[in-house]
């Protein structure tokens, strides 16, 4: 809970503070964005699981296991070398004892890890740097069981967690990464090690001169500064969209086809209807936008028709894929959104406490004389981003969105 509130107090916080100029643009960050970044990095996680980590009497000689796997972080700069980053890693499908005793199933671990750090800088020339980082993760495991008995047991811990590796500046928004992270193994939580390398960017948000940001501002590029959206979805539709982005669908011989830039869930929302109000915080000269949220989304659940509200705010990141005179095109992407939802454990599934995140992933065009329609598709899940050992999730399929900007 107080890992929750510390992340709704920082969102909050960013959002407080006001721009000193450009107010009507947006086009120049305000003093905490201005030192904030996003880095998203991909590659190998390694963990040496065995039947040592399995109760006496079970064992297997098969494995399954993906070492591809990701880490997000949100990055401030406390100083131009020092920042605190907070973020998340984890792989895109989880580790898995295959025929464990011979029963014929194929069992996972599900292993998350979210961190608090500090990352140290230390140039080498004006473009290569090579960096540490030091601090603390929250690292959730969820084991098994095989008829009713537990084999491999959940854990819930902290960690220290270490890393190092080189930035490379491309110029002065874009760095490239090259990073190993490493946590140490818990005996005491019956934990092996876990280490990850990978590759990614960092995206950083800096100050323009006055005549840049006003320049962008008149460059005659649409910008919603407010919009009010509607949703509707169904799960009649299915759920193969939120399957091919949370790389879960089955395509023939394929059991997990897709791309793992989202999330599905155990629970299956069956309609869903949302109100929507964003406002425009930040945006660059024709591409990139960064909005502030909040939404109350109603849904009823599919295996017990239990009814929800969902209470949330979230950023959104926003991207435009294709400008044309009668209709702009964008992809939005936005996570851990603080949430609140009404009922808890829903369906008979241990979706952990009331108070979670919100997740979204939208298409959208923006269309009219003076662009003040909207269109979009967007499909929603809600989960603690397995903070807690109970986050089964919620899914909720594609939403039909029509929206008005002023």
């Amino acid at each position: 809970m107080k890992k929750k509130l510390f992340m709704l107090l920082f969102f909050l916080a960013s959002l407080s503070i006001n721009a000193q100029e450009n107010t009507d643009f947006k086009t120049q960050p305000n003093s905490f964005l201005s030192k904030a970044y996003y880095s998203i990095n991909f590659g190998g996680i390694f963990y040496p699981f065995s039947n040592n980590n399995l109760k006496e009497g079970y064992q297997t000689d098969a494995f399954a296991k993906n070492i591809f796997s990701g880490r997000l972080l949100l990055g401030y700069k406390i100083l131009p070398d020092l920042a605190v980053q907070f973020g998340t890693l984890r792989p895109a499908s989880w580790f898995q004892y295959t025929n464990v005793n011979n029963v014929g199933y194929h069992n996972s671990v599900w292993i998350n890890a979210w961190s608090l750090s500090l990352k140290k800088n230390i140039n080498l020339n004006d473009k290569l740097s090579f960096f540490a980082e030091s601090g603390i993760a929250n690292v959730t495991r969820v084991g098994f069981s095989i008829n009713d008995k537990v084999v491999y047991s959940d854990a819930h811990y902290a960690s220290f967690l270490y890393g190092f590796g080189f930035n490379y500046k491309l110029n002065k928004k874009w760095r490239l990464n090259l990073n190993g992270t490493f946590l140490p193994k818990s005996t005491k939580e019956n934990q092996p090690s876990i280490s990850q390398v990978t590759l990614g960017f960092e995206y950083h948000i800096n100050k323009l001169s006055e005549e840049k940001a006003d320049k962008f501002g008149k460059n005659g590029h649409f910008f919603p500064k407010n919009m009010l959206q509607v949703s509707y979805g169904t799960s009649k539709i299915g759920f193969g969209v939120n399957r091919f982005f949370g790389m879960s669908l089955k395509v023939g011989n394929f059991e997990s086809f897709g791309i793992p830039v989202f999330w599905v869930g155990e629970v299956k929302a069956a309609n869903s209807f949302s109100i929507t109000y964003q406002q425009l915080l930040f945006r660059t000269e024709k591409i990139f936008s960064l909005d502030w949220g909040a939404s109350i989304t109603a849904f009823n659940t599919e295996a017990t028709n239990e009814k929800v509200l969902a209470f949330s705010i979230f950023p959104s990141m926003r991207f435009y894929l294709l400008r044309r005179n009668k209709f702009d095109m964008y992809a939005n992407y936005s996570l851990i959104g603080p949430t609140f939802l009404t009922k808890g454990n829903l369906d008979n599934l241990n979706t952990g406490p009331k108070i979670t995140y919100q997740d979204t992933m939208g298409l959208g065009f923006f269309f009219g004389k003076k662009r003040q329609y909207n269109a979009e598709f967007r499909i929603m899940h809600y989960s603690n981003g397995n903070i807690f050992t109970n986050n089964s999730g919620v899914a909720v399929p594609i939403q039909f969105t029509f929206g008005k900007t002023f």
